[in-house]
This record gives C-alpha cells, sequence and structure tokens, in this order.
C-alpha cells in the first residue's frame, strides 16, 4: 500500500510532470491531499494531460491545474508561479523535476551544443524554479518544501556522461546553498539522487547509450550493459519509479521537518 501523508491545504507544483517521475510523485502528492500545478513543455501536452487526468481522478478537476512551461525561460517560471497563485494558490511545495539526459559520449568527443543544453535545463532551469519559489513564499509569507532531481552521476561522476554529471554535481551546491538562504523564511531545501531506475524510457536510453558509446566501461550489447549495471548494485536490481517517488513526497512532508540541505541518494546502496 502506498504511504500518504496528510497534506490537505498544500498546494504543490511539480516541473517536468509529463515524465514518469514527474507523473508518480503528482499523483502521490494528489493522494494525499494536496492540491496540485504540473507544468512542461507545450510539446509534452499528451504526457501532462495524462498526469493530469490521474491526479484529478483523487483530488476533482478543480484540484489541479496544468500550465505549460519553460523551466529554461525565466519569464515562462514566473508566469506558472503566477498562475498557480490565481488557481489554486501559492505553491508551497514543488518537485523541482524537470531535466534531459543529454548524450552518452566520452568528454573528448562530446559536442559543446549538447552540454550546453544539459547545462540550460538541468542547471538553469532548477534555478530559475528556487529563485521564483523562494520568492513568492517570501511575499505569501508562508513556509514550505522543495525537493530538487539530482543523480548518482552527480555524486560519483558517470563514465561518458560529463555533461549530465556536471549539471547534477551543480544541482546538489545549489540545493546545499538554497537551503542556507530559504532557512530564515522556514523554506527547507533537499535533493534526491538516485541510481539505475527502471524499468521505462530512461533506462532503456540509458543502457543502449551505454552500448553504443564502445568504451572500457560497458560491453556493445545494451542487455549485457544492464546485468553489468545491475551487478553494481548490492541489492542486485534496479530500483523503480515508485520508491524515488516515495522518497521525494516523504522529503516534502512534514514527517521530514528537520531536514534541509541534504541529497538522499537513492541506490540500493551503490
Amino acid at each position: 500500500m502506498t504511504a500518504t501523508y496528510d497534506l490537505a491545504g498544500h498546494v504543490a507544483l511539480v516541473t517536468g510532470a509529463a515524465g514518469d517521475f514527474g507523473r508518480t510523485v503528482a499523483v502521490r502528492l494528489a493522494r494525499s491531499g494536496a492540491k496540485v500545478v504540473l507544468t512542461d513543455l507545450t510539446a509534452a501536452s499528451e504526457g501532462l494531460e495524462d498526469t493530469r487526468v490521474r491526479c484529478a481522478a483523487l483530488v476533482g478537476d478543480q484540484g489541479v491545474i496544468v500550465v505549460p512551461g519553460d523551466v529554461t525561460d525565466a519569464e515562462s517560471v514566473a508566469a506558472v508561479f503566477g498562475a498557480a497563485e490565481e488557481r489554486p494558490g501559492v505553491p508551497d511545495l514543488v518537485f523541482n523535476n524537470a531535466g534531459i539526459q543529454g548524450l552518452i559520449k566520452p568528454l573528448q568527443d562530446y559536442p559543446l551544443d549538447d552540454a550546453a543544453a544539459v547545462f540550460r535545463v538541468n542547471i538553469e532551469g532548477i534555478f530559475h524554479v528556487l529563485r521564483e519559489a523562494g520568492r513568492r513564499l517570501r511575499e505569501a509569507g508562508r513556509p514550505g518544501a522543495i525537493v530538487n532531481s539530482a543523480s548518482m552521476a552527480g555524486v560519483e561522476g558517470a563514465a561518458n556522461r560529463p555533461a549530465y554529471s556536471a549539471s547534477k554535481g551543480a544541482i546538489m551546491s545549489l540545493t546545499r546553498s538554497a537551503s542556507k538562504d530559504f532557512a530564515p523564511l522556514g523554506i527547507r531545501v533537499n535533493a534526491i539522487s538516485p541510481a539505475f531506475i527502471g524499468p521505462g524510457r530512461m533506462w532503456d536510453l540509458q543502457t543502449s547509450r551505454q552500448a553504443e558509446a564502445a568504451t572500457q566501461y560497458y560491453a556493445t550489447d545494451p542487455a549485457e550493459v544492464e546485468r553489468q549495471m545491475i551487478g553494481a548494485v548490492p541489492l542486485r536490481r534496479m530500483g523503480s519509479v515508485d520508491e524515488v517517488a516515495a522518497t521525494v513526497v516523504w522529503l516534502l512532508s512534514d514527517e521530514s521537518s528537520y531536514l534541509t540541505g541534504q541529497n538522499l541518494i537513492v541506490s540500493g546502496g551503490i
């Protein structure tokens, strides 16, 4: 049975809400009674609608809104928060989740344009949402909780993923800095760092692209790459999206009320 918390009276913003992680967290938040604001790129409208329908089944149509937006654009982020203020209210819970993987190539061959895109979404996007959330909550005089999506790649540095690893490492530093700046406002800021999570599109992309990279770290057969990755996990299995989402919602709830500035590693023991 999925754990729930008493989040009635809270408004939760989920970025990247069209994807697996965003959708699963949004549904868990709605199940716990929070009103939910969902945002992602306009191009992801089909996924956003899927998430909206699932949340509305739990909190009703009035308890969820969809506001397409681009986290790389500060004005777009401000517009998302502005729409949320009108209905259902200022978001006091934020899953700062939007991000991209980028290519899987060794640093010496990594395209600069792809690295710039990864940094723009994964660093600037997280920064924009943090900044706007802090400003809006300060103006409203309300406390809050924010969880940023980092990654085990940012903890250890992943082979063939220099841009992604660097961006996720930056999110950890930004989380620690923001937690100190936001503490006087009563806003907690934490991060999560999942490792090998699947099944799903992201897992398939990771295994296939590592195989295509053809380096000493992984085999050239995606199925063998999958076995190598799982073999590196002490629990000897991949994690599930639900297990990551459970950690996120716990961090957003008052059950973790004395945690801030932390990066929780969800890795099966890596």
